[in-house]
């Protein structure tokens, strides 16, 4: 085994190699930027190694600098984690080259099995079912225009370098092809440093499965099974399960041998994943879509079944030590569901999120792998992924359950969170049958939600606001005692959904409070009468109130009129924090409705912002290449005349939101 294992990563995979390392009794070797200075990954690392500024490009994605760390503080061996370097054949080979052993695949293997079209003709060598379709990394996008027939539709553009989601398009309509393509290609560039295509048919409705892959150097190849990965948004997987609900015994050993197979083929060694794609109704009818050559984000639920460690194992092969188990020693157990948390709102159409930590709390009874802290400032830089919930059940229901109320437990506040999104996902009764697929997300849509603040939480952010009396004063103005008895303190409280007025008075023994919004209407009743009793948590001016199935709720005293108030549809502005990618227009441009006028990036997310209404543009304040803040005005249309106004009708911004 290696005396010491340089981590070339950071967040939460980063904390949980750690955990391995330190159980074996490994030295750990942290890596950070600017903006991870202090990071959990940090202080729990026994030796760490500043490599660079904040963007990943000039830090995480430097190879000389990870390698110089690893020189500098004599690690033998270097784990990528996952993203990042993980799946750069150049990297596995400078590793070589500088003596340092890397945990994963040979580079040879990697970039036979991480470049998608190459990993698809070694599939159909292998014998594993494979999509129609064809590679166009030696065609130009008018190349692939013409070629592509009305007949050929739906189909998917993705990226032949790296998966994710990153550099994925659905194409439907011939006319949004070559969009779709520019997009995926710059996508692919900025993920991966390459901006290939793979163009294949799209499976609808489909179920996405993956069979876990374990070889070592000695000839032995297993699999440990599948995992179901069917709940998923714009191609990115939010709650990941094993076993499937839908893989019969049979199923299964076909699906692990095809995967084998496909491992032996190509040479693999160490910890794959070998994805496939299948039909909804018939999962027998499965196709090759992708290999990981890697660790996966969700590897803690096979763990959690098989009772593996996953990075362990992967240590012991890169060290050249044989697998310590055969197929028939496999032995998986009960169930487990992992749930992915996102700095993301879904109210806003899960535009990244970003901000200070204000109070951070895990759930118990589950295994929870965070990168994050009270404290934590998350950026835009990276990953949204904070965190990941799994929980462990004997059978399905009892881990969806657990799960679902481990979110109901899970405080995050400060940035906005997916959390209490997937905790109403996990009570939609599609999923509890298990009757889901790649596309059922999408089209649940808004009945998807978690419930609206109720006024009894802006009632408790007043009463945290205005504490205990100071004194027993009964001029003290805190209880606004008076001879007939104490009287209503009213105060207007900025929340989620906009104003809300609330009023509370001391009764002696608790507080009666009174709200009315626009949400709620008026609402009534006392303190200790509460449903029940939100935690809460102060942040300055402001407080947080924590709910099951709400999330942290933020209320602060609202301050005047906003200066700054919307001017309908006369300007853009930036949905999310950001990078403006791409800057279609100039003072005076004529655009139509639904053109796109910018296009930024965020968290690896794309969104094209689009004009409201026919026009003119009046202003740009900003170029490519900015950075801007959410709320920041991007673009300010001409005004239009009073009969073209009332003919339109006031159409709201259109947004078209795609996932890096």
């Amino acid at each position: 085994m290696f005396e010491r294992v340089l981590i070339a990563n950071r967040g939460e995979i980063a904390v949980r190699i750690e955990r391995t390392l330190a159980r074996l009794g490994v030295e750990s070797v942290g890596v950070f930027s600017d903006a991870d200075a202090g990071a959990p990954h940090v202080r729990g690392a026994d030796r760490a190694v500043h490599i660079g500024p904040t963007p990943a490009r000039d830090s995480y994605l430097q190879v000389e600098r990870v390698l110089d760390a690893a020189a500098r503080t004599g690690a033998d061996a270097i784990h990528p984690g996952y993203g990042f370097l993980s799946e750069r054949p150049d990297f596995a080979a400078a590793c070589a080259e500088s003596g340092i052993v890397f945990v994963g695949p040979g580079p040879e293997a990697m970039a036979l099995l991480g470049d998608k079209a190459r990993a698809r003709a070694v599939a159909a060598e292998a014998g594993v079912p494979t999509l129609a379709g064809w590679s166009g990394e030696d065609l130009s996008d008018a190349e692939i225009v013409e070629r592509v027939g009305e007949g050929d539709l739906p189909l998917l553009v993705k990226a032949a370098a790296g998966g994710g989601g990153k550099g994925m398009r659905l194409v439907t309509r011939r006319e949004d092809l070559t969009e779709a393509l520019g997009a995926a290609r710059r996508e692919a560039a900025s993920a991966f440093g390459d901006e290939r295509l793979l163009i294949e048919r799209f499976v609808e409705p489909s179920r996405h499965l993956e069979v876990q892959v374990l070889a070592d150097a000695h000839g032995n190849v297993i699999h440990l099974g599948e995992r179901e990965c069917s709940l998923q948004r714009r191609h990115q997987k939010v709650v990941e399960e094993s076993p499937s609900p839908v893989v019969t015994p049979e199923l299964r050993e076909a699906m692990g041998e095809a995967a084998v197979a496909l491992a032996r083929h190509a040479g693999y060694v160490n910890a794959g994943t070998v994805e496939l794609i299948a039909e909804r109704d018939d999962p027998e009818r499965f196709f090759f879509l992708e290999v990981n050559t890697r660790l996966q984000v969700e590897h803690p639920v096979t763990e959690a079944v098989t009772g593996l460690d996953l990075v362990e194992l992967q240590l012991r092969v890169a060290a050249g030590e044989p697998l310590p188990l055969t197929q028939a020693e496999v032995r998986r157990d009960g169930w487990a569901v992992e749930a992915r948390i996102y700095a993301e709102d879904p109210a806003a159409g899960f535009l990244p999120s970003s901000g200070a930590v204000v109070a951070y709390r895990e759930p118990v009874g589950v295994r929870v792998d965070s990168g994050i802290e009270e404290g934590t400032v998350v950026g835009t830089d990276y990953d949204p992924m904070l965190a990941k919930v799994v929980a462990a059940g004997s059978d399905r229901d009892e881990a969806l359950s657990k799960l679902r109320r481990a979110l109901g437990e899970l405080v995050v506040a400060g940035p906005t969170t997916n959390a209490a999104y997937l905790r109403a996902l996990l009570a939609r009764p599609e999923v509890k049958a298990g009757e889901i697929d790649t596309g059922l997300i999408e089209r649940l849509g808004d009945e998807v939600a978690s419930p609206s603040p109720s006024s009894e939480l802006a009632a408790l952010a007043l009463i945290e606001m205005l504490g205990t009396p100071q004194d027993d004063d009964i001029w003290s103005t805190r209880t606004a005692w008076r001879a007939q008895g104490a009287a209503w303190i009213r105060r207007t409280l900025e929340g989620p959904e906009g104003p809300i007025d609330v009023a509370v008075k001391s009764t002696g023994t608790a507080w009666a409070w009174s709200a009315d919004s626009d949400v709620d209407g008026p609402k009534t009743g006392l303190s200790d009468g509460f449903s029940h009793q939100p935690a809460v948590f102060r942040d300055g001016d402001a407080v947080w109130v924590f709910d099951p199935d709400v999330g942290p709720v933020r209320y602060a005293p609202l301050v005047g009129d906003d200066d700054s108030a919307a001017s309908g549809d006369a300007s853009l502005e930036a949905p999310m924090p950001g990078t403006v990618v791409q800057l279609r227009v100039q003072a005076g441009s004529v655009v139509s409705a639904g053109e796109t006028l910018v296009v930024m990036e965020s968290m690896k997310m794309e969104i094209s912002i689009a004009s409201p209404r026919d026009g003119s543009i009046a202003v740009v304040h900003v170029a490519a290449g900015d950075q801007v803040e959410r709320g920041a005005t991007l673009i300010e249309l001409a005004a239009e005349d009073r009969e073209s106004a009332e003919t339109r009708g006031g159409d709201d911004l259109v947004q078209t939101e795609e996932n890096a």
